[in-house]
């Protein structure tokens, strides 16, 4: 197993047989070829990003701002934010009248730090669990990258070979390359379905009565990117080359409000660029496709869906292109759903939940999508920790994995009628 990169350390300020299944959702068993058939490697270009702490902005309006310059916003704090970015943009947020402190990164790989899963140990694992419970668990990918890997997935219910009519829950993680904590809680949803049904009657239930379909990671390529030399690169991005660049914003890239509103960049090679157009990242494109692929009957199948990503312990849900709680694509009833469930959900976990947009304004963000495309009660985790750091040693893997269990089980129980959250399943289940 590889050795991970130390945590990043923030200056003086912080601490077989084919399924029955569409072809978006393709049988994987025993077919993920040679760890090195991806190609080679881009040459190492790419200016390394820089983090700073931005002291001044206190409302989610000046957040937005700071935003539209195409940096990320990693944290936010009550009178600052830390941003990922380049030094232009950095002197831009100065000139918009913000002090701008550049944070010192620590970089490196500590030999007893090898708990976190590369590409070829996540696909293995998901091997393992479907080997081990093949009865209930089944392989799949809902695609290739940029760079030809299988984006690894595994579907858990009771007939997993066959395509029931039953709610079925999506669960997403490392649409960011180097959020590396997410593909852990993928991991760890995948085990707590199989290990728990036949022993936990609540899981047996959800497993029996739900299909439950795990992308353990989205973003492949930008994973093995960002680890690849042996010290992380702070890499966000897909690795697909775009004109002067490499690299979507692949949450930034879905086909709605796709940058309608100051919510993403258009300059590639900022943080937040959005590509040149809706769906251009290529791994965007498969899991839509997917997505689209479970309408069936014309009628979408997936009811819930959560994205894992890092940091800031947060549950979020749409929209993210608006202030506005209501509007054309969200009733008030919706609206009420996703924040009786959110904090329903955080409740458990103890994260802060609150709408996307309450931070700042997103657009062409994977939630905002997924609802008003497609009616599914889709919310975002930020995962631990909630201070400045995307590299979290992996003693703290099991704790913050296992710290979402009711969560996810919570919203996979919801997944038949969420509407029932606020008793109004006879009007619209």
């Amino acid at each position: 197993m590889r050795k991970r990169p130390l945590a990043l350390a923030v200056g003086a300020l912080l601490a077989g047989t084919s399924l029955v299944l569409p072809s978006a959702l393709a049988d994987t068993s025993g077919s993920h070829g040679p760890s090195g058939s991806y190609g080679k490697a881009p040459a190492q270009s790419e200016p390394l990003p820089h983090r700073y702490k931005v002291t001044g902005p206190d409302t989610r309006e000046e957040r937005t701002v700071i935003a539209g310059t195409g940096v990320s916003i990693d944290e936010v704090k009550k009178d600052s934010v830390v941003i990922t970015g380049q030094p232009g943009q950095a002197e831009r947020i100065r000139r918009l009248g913000y002090r701008v402190d550049e944070l010192a990164l620590k970089l490196g790989y500590p030999p007893e730090d090898a708990l976190y899963h590369d590409y070829a140990e996540i696909v293995a694992e998901l091997d393992k669990i479907a080997r081990e419970h093949s009865g209930i668990a089944k392989r799949v990918t809902v695609g290739k990258t940029y760079q030809g890997r299988d984006i690894p997935a595994i579907k858990i219910s009771d007939n997993v070979a066959a395509d029931e009519d039953e709610p079925e829950v999506l669960f997403t993680a490392n649409q960011h390359a180097r959020e590396h904590l997410t593909p852990e809680m993928a991991l760890y949803a995948a085990n707590l379905f199989t290990d728990g049904h036949g022993t936990d009657s609540k899981i047996t239930e959800l497993v029996d009565g739900r299909e439950i379909v795990i992308i353990a990671s989205v973003n492949p390529d930008g994973l093995e990117y960002d680890i690849a030399t042996g010290q992380y690169r702070m890499w966000r991005h897909n690795r697909q080359p775009v004109t002067g660049a490499t690299g979507i914003d692949l949450n930034r890239n879905w086909a709605y409000k796709w940058g309608c509103c100051g919510g993403s960049s258009g300059t590639p090679g900022a943080e937040t660029y959005r590509g040149p157009s809706p769906e251009a990242g290529v791994e965007t494109k498969a899991v839509a496709n997917y997505v689209r692929s479970r309408v069936v009957g014309g009628k979408q199948q997936i009811k819930a869906h959560i994205d894992f990503h890092t940091y800031s312990e947060l549950v979020l849900w749409p929209m993210g292109h608006t202030y506005d709680d209501t509007g054309p694509d969200m009733s008030a009833d919706a609206n009420r759903t996703f924040a009786t469930i959110g904090r329903e959900m955080a409740a458990t976990n103890r994260y802060t939940p609150q709408q996307s947009s309450d931070l700042y304004i997103t657009d062409g963000s994977v939630n905002d999508w997924m609802w008003a495309e497609h009616d599914i009660f889709s919310y975002t985790f930020e995962m631990y920790p909630r201070n400045a750091d995307f590299y979290p040693p992996d003693e703290v893997i099991v704790r913050e994995t296992t710290r979402n269990r009711a969560a996810v089980l919570a919203l996979t129980g919801y997944a038949d009628c969420p509407y029932r959250a606020i008793g109004k399943q006879d009007q619209y289940c």
